[in-house]
């Protein structure tokens, strides 16, 4: 029964509950002030107001719309310039140095630069998210096309696709799987910069309620925002496993046959 469930994903479902027991347990005997670290059940019931009164679902509305926009933005532009790149020595000899200047600075460093050239309405949020989202893709597109096998692209040489049709139909779903794992690291990142854009500067969004109820002493609706985005964080993940799995089914299967 022991091994049965060390094997089960159920495991790590049964330590979050462990985990929120504490936490309620801290609040009804005093472990750490209640004024700071409310109880969780306390916690969940605010959430509950304010998923009924609809103040928390526009704020999330706010942020998935910036969100998505920005990830969308630069998954498309990292892939492009990725496979190009990858592609064409030319490219990469041109744009890997300045790559390789930007991309260590953190994301948060550019939020005054943005303001400056964008203000601080949702082009500036759109244009950070876009751009922290951007280098995981860029760098995992470049590696997955100078990891293409090269008999792959010299069979479809001798049968005639060459040029755009061979990078299309050959060289990107082959970097596929490559691709997706640098979709889903930009994925969290995404939302990272998405609340610390707001917090920086927003009048409306989740990271703006969560920065606004800290100020304000709203010891309760400040969780419920952290949990919220915990739960949110967690949904999208799951989501995206279920596409990238329905889209790279054949490469799962092959490498699930492999190791058979």
């Amino acid at each position: 029964m022991m091994n049965r469930l060390l094997k089960s994903s159920w495991l790590g479902i049964l330590l979050i509950g462990v985990l929120l027991m504490i936490w309620e347990l801290s609040g009804v005997f005093e472990w750490i002030s209640p004024l700071s670290f409310p109880r969780m059940s306390a916690v969940v019931a605010m959430l509950g107001q304010l998923i009924w009164s609809g103040e928390l679902l526009r704020e999330l509305g706010s942020s998935l719309w910036r969100m998505f926009t920005g990830y969308f933005l630069g998954i498309a532009l990292g892939v492009l310039i990725g496979l190009l790149m990858g592609s064409f020595r030319a490219i990469y000899n041109l744009l890997e140095p300045i790559t390789e200047i930007l991309r260590p600075i953190p994301s948060p460093a550019y939020v005054p630069i943005a303001i400056l050239f964008l203000g601080i309405d949702d082009e500036m949020k759109i244009f950070m998210i876009a751009f922290s989202a951007f280098f995981p893709v860029l760098l995992n597109t470049y590696s997955g096309v100078r990891s293409v096998d090269p008999v792959l692209t010299q069979t479809a040489a001798t049968f005639g696709v060459k040029g755009s049709r061979l990078l299309w139909q050959v060289v990107l779903p082959s970097a596929a799987p490559f691709i997706f794992t640098g979709m889903r690291v930009s994925l969290a990142v995404a939302l990272i910069v998405m609340v610390i854009s707001e917090m920086v500067a927003a009048s409306n969004g989740v990271g703006y309620f969560v920065l606004a109820a800290q100020r304000g002493f709203k010891v309760r609706e400040m969780f419920a925002g952290v949990v919220t985005l915990a739960v949110v964080g967690y949904v999208l993940n799951r989501v995206f496993l279920a596409i990238e799995n329905r889209v790279l089914a054949w490469y799962h299967g092959y490498t699930q046959q492999q190791k058979n």
